[in-house]
C-alpha cells in the first residue's frame, strides 16, 4: 500500500510539473554539445507531450481504481487488463479522430483551394470512424463490466467522470503555471 502511494505521489508530481518543464526546455533550445564524459548524465528524453501526460494519468487511474471501486484481489487483475484495453482503445480512436479533424481543418482553411470531393471523403471517414469507435468502446466497457458487480459498475462510471475532471483541472493548472511560473511557486 505504501509503495502504491509513493507511485501515486510521483505520478501527480510529474503531471503537475511536466508542462512547465517542457516549456522551459523548449525555451532553452537544444542542449549545447554532448553531455560531460564520466558524469553518467542520462540522455535527454526531450519535452513531454500530451500523449505521455495522458499515459501517466491513465496509470494513476489504474492505481486509484482498486480503492475507489473496492475491488477484491481476485477482481483486480482482470479489471486492470480490461481497463487498459479501454484506455488504449479510447486513446487510439481520439488520435485518429484528431488526424481526420486536422485534415478537415487544412482543407477548410481560408488560403486552401476548395476541394469539396476531398472534404466529403474526410467527412465520410470521420462518420465511419466514429461508428467503429462507438462499437469498440461499447465492447471495451462490456469487458470492464464483466469484472464488476452492479454497484462497482455504477461506481466505475462516477469514478471515471471524476478522474476526467481531475485530469482537465490538472492540465489547466499546469498550463497556467507554464504561462506564469511565478504564480505556482508560492503554494505548497
Amino acid at each position: 500500500m505504501k509503495r502504491r502511494m509513493v507511485g501515486i505521489i510521483a505520478i501527480v508530481a510529474a503531471l503537475s510539473v511536466a508542462p512547465a518543464l517542457a516549456q522551459q526546455q523548449a525555451q532553452q533550445g537544444p542542449p549545447q554539445g554532448p553531455p560531460p564524459q564520466g558524469q553518467g548524465a542520462p540522455p535527454d528524453p526531450g519535452p513531454l507531450n500530451a500523449n505521455q501526460i495522458q499515459r501517466w494519468f491513465e496509470a494513476y487511474t489504474v492505481l486509484q481504481a482498486q480503492d475507489q471501486l473496492q475491488l477484491s484481489e481476485a477482481q483486480y487483475g482482470r479489471f486492470v487488463t480490461r481497463l487498459k484495453l479501454l484506455q488504449e482503445s479510447r486513446r487510439r480512436h481520439q488520435q485518429t479522430r484528431n488526424q481526420i479533424l486536422g485534415d478537415l481543418r487544412r482543407l477548410t482553411a481560408p488560403q486552401a483551394p476548395s476541394d469539396e470531393p476531398q472534404m466529403a471523403e474526410r467527412i465520410k471517414a470521420l462518420r465511419e470512424h466514429e461508428e467503429r469507435a462507438a462499437a469498440e468502446l461499447r465492447k471495451a466497457y462490456e469487458g470492464v463490466d464483466e469484472t464488476l458487480d452492479v454497484r462497482q459498475q455504477a461506481r466505475f462510471r462516477v469514478f471515471e467522470d471524476r478522474m476526467e475532471q481531475q485530469k482537465l483541472e490538472l492540465l489547466m493548472r499546469a498550463r497556467q503555471n507554464a504561462r506564469n511560473p511565478q504564480r505556482g511557486r508560492g503554494r505548497g
